[in-house]
């Protein structure tokens, strides 16, 4: 920290006036001691004798002047003292510098910290504000993503149900006038108003099943639950609609058991949702491959993979979001309702888990990392580098 002319002009002057006054201190002691001494003949003897029994040295020196004794001593106290003096006033003009900066930051300027490098506790405290800075712009940008995305829940909620309720209306309107030809138009008319209902019900039950996975006390009901079986139970359930699409659906487990525990119906949601996403837009490709293994020793780790399109890059580090789609648009013929994978991720969430995915040209694979023990929790190795890298 620079100090300014003014500030340097103080210090120099502090230093000049503690040493007069010290000075003027010092001599009033030694006139007082002087004075003492010579009208008190008996101390004036004590003294003389007191010179004479002290021996310095080999040689045996006297010490026969213990004023220039007296004035040392005087002299490294007065240095002592003067350097207390300036020390002190230079850390108050240190804490004046950090309060001026703190009213500079709190006027608005948040994207301003506090350059100084100080020694001791002093840089303590500059780092510490740096930090509650920091944190309360993190803060800040945390609370207005979550507004912005409150208001593009509504907004997404609102179009995904508008639109099916137009139609149902639409039609419904349409046989309640009469505007039929046919008993054949009038069944398709109802057909088609029913689909739509079932596409809002659908809509709705994500929503619930969303909000209720996003609660951190939602309730589990813990099982002991075999990955290896539950993959092979996967195939079986998903082989003729995977087969409908033209894929070949396979799983390969360990050799032994590989037991975890979780809560079964919920895992199997993420896992049919994964399953589901690879049908529907693996088109284009041959396989979907489920695999489980041990991967550190206190997880276990699912692959979901199939062979159909990449994922775009940019669409990776979003695709967890909800109501995002790949495809970019909100027609329901091309996509679902863009919860699947946020309600995925938030069961991984309260499993103390965490869920990654990878794309490339030829294999995308949703990779899902649970601990064996339920009250575990896994530390993703994005979280482990950010912290190193803090530090």
């Amino acid at each position: 920290m620079k100090l300014t002319g003014r500030e340097k002009t103080e210090l120099f002057l502090e230093g000049i006036v503690t040493v007069i006054l010290l000075l003027m201190l010092n001599l009033s002691i030694i006139i007082l001691i002087n004075q003492s001494i010579h009208t008190n003949p008996g101390l004036r003897d004590g003294i003389f004798i007191i010179k004479k029994s002290i021996l310095i040295g080999p040689d045996h020196y006297h010490l026969w002047s213990w004023e220039n004794i007296f004035i040392t001593l005087m002299l490294l106290f007065d240095a002592a003292v003067v350097y207390w003096r300036l020390i002190r006033r230079y850390h108050q003009m240190q804490l004046r510098h950090i309060i001026s900066e703190l009213h500079y930051i709190a006027n608005g300027h948040l994207d301003h910290r506090i350059g100084f490098k100080l020694k001791g506790n002093t840089q303590s405290v500059v780092e510490s504000i740096n930090a509650l800075v920091d944190s309360v712009i993190k803060s800040m940008d945390e609370e207005r993503a979550i507004e912005s995305s409150k208001d593009e829940l509504i907004t997404n909620v609102s179009h995904d149900l508008r639109t099916p309720l137009t139609s149902i209306l639409g039609y419904l309107g349409l046989i309640q006038d009469k505007q039929y030809k046919s008993q054949e138009d009038l069944l398709k008319y109802t057909e088609i108003a029913y689909l739509k209902a079932k596409q809002m019900k659908s809509l709705v039950d994500n929503l619930f099943e969303y909000t209720k996975v996003k609660q951190t006390g939602t309730p589990l009901s813990i099982n002991r639950i075999d990955l290896s079986q539950m993959m092979e139970q996967l195939v079986a359930s998903f082989e003729l609609e995977a087969k409908k699409s033209g894929l070949q659906i396979s799983a390969q487990g360990t050799e032994k058991p590989l037991y975890i525990e979780a809560d079964a119906e919920k895992l199997g949601r993420v896992f049919n949702n994964l399953i589901s996403n690879a049908i529907k837009y693996g088109k284009g490709g041959n396989h979907i491959y489920l695999t489980c293994r041990v991967g550190k020793p206190n997880e276990a780790v699912i692959h979901v993979s199939n062979d159909g399109p990449e994922i775009p890059k940019k669409s990776l580090n979003q695709i967890f979001e909800r109501f995002y789609r790949v495809e970019g648009s909100r027609n329901k013929d091309t996509g679902g309702s863009g919860l699947g994978l946020a309600i995925a991720q938030s069961i991984i969430d309260l499993h103390g888990g965490y869920i990654v995915v990878t794309s490339e040209h030829h294999l995308t694979t949703f990779a899902i990392h649970l601990p064996f023990k339920h009250g575990d929790k896994l530390t993703r190795p994005d979280e482990v580098d950010d912290k190193s890298i803090s530090k």
